[in-house]
Formats: C-alpha cells, sequence, structure tokens
C-alpha cells in the first residue's frame, strides 16, 4: 500500500513563502509521477506542479515562476516551495502520485491572508 505522508502548510502574509514536503514509503522512483493539486470549496482539484521519474516539471501557469517543485531521492520527498505567495494560492493542498493508479495525500490547508 502506497502512503504519502504530507508536512508543511500553514498560514502567511501575502508575498510570503510556504514549504510543503510529502514523503512516499517506498523508493520515490517507483513512482511514474509525483506532484502537488490543490482544492477549495466547491470546485475540482486543481493541478499544482509535478514532477516525473525522470525529472521533467510541469506547473500550473498560476504558479508558474513562484513555485518550485524539487525531491530529495535520499528522504524519498517531493517539497514544493512556494514563494511570494497571494490570497488566492488558499487551499488545501494535496500530495500526488501515480504508482500503477493515483494516490493521494491527507491534504495540508495552505491560507494566504493578510
Amino acid at each position: 500500500q502506497v502512503q504519502l505522508v504530507e508536512s508543511g502548510g500553514g498560514s502567511v502574509q501575502p508575498g510570503g513563502s510556504l514549504n510543503l514536503s510529502c514523503e512516499i514509503n517506498r523508493n520515490i522512483f517507483t513512482a511514474y509521477v509525483m506532484g502537488w493539486y490543490c482544492q477549495v470549496p466547491g470546485k475540482q482539484r486543481e493541478m499544482v506542479a509535478t514532477i516525473t521519474s525522470g525529472g521533467d516539471t510541469h506547473y500550473a501557469d498560476s504558479v508558474q515562476g513562484r513555485f518550485t517543485i524539487s525531491r530529495d531521492a535520499s528522504k524519498n520527498t517531493v517539497t514544493l516551495q512556494m514563494n511570494t505567495l497571494k490570497p488566492e494560492d488558499t487551499a488545501v493542498y494535496y500530495c500526488y502520485a501515480v504508482v500503477g493508479r493515483p494516490y493521494w495525500g491527507q491534504g495540508t490547508q495552505v491560507t494566504v491572508s493578510s
């Protein structure tokens, strides 16, 4: 059973930064792709950033240039560095991994407010 354990998140003022981490309970390269999605009440979950096992990254247009996804293979961890945060970034952020099929973390709240 694949498990994804998220950490990070919280509250920050506009312009601030946060860091989200997601640890997978197996060799990170067994996941075809890992990444982060976000969801606000009443809306569908949306892709924020992904990274493939080959290292290719992809970002939503709304976060391009502000967020950076990376991985630490020694810790089987994917990290999302979120800079220049905006109120519209407020959402629950979910870690995502495809290991044969999609798996999701439990979600972590990010709130950007003054």
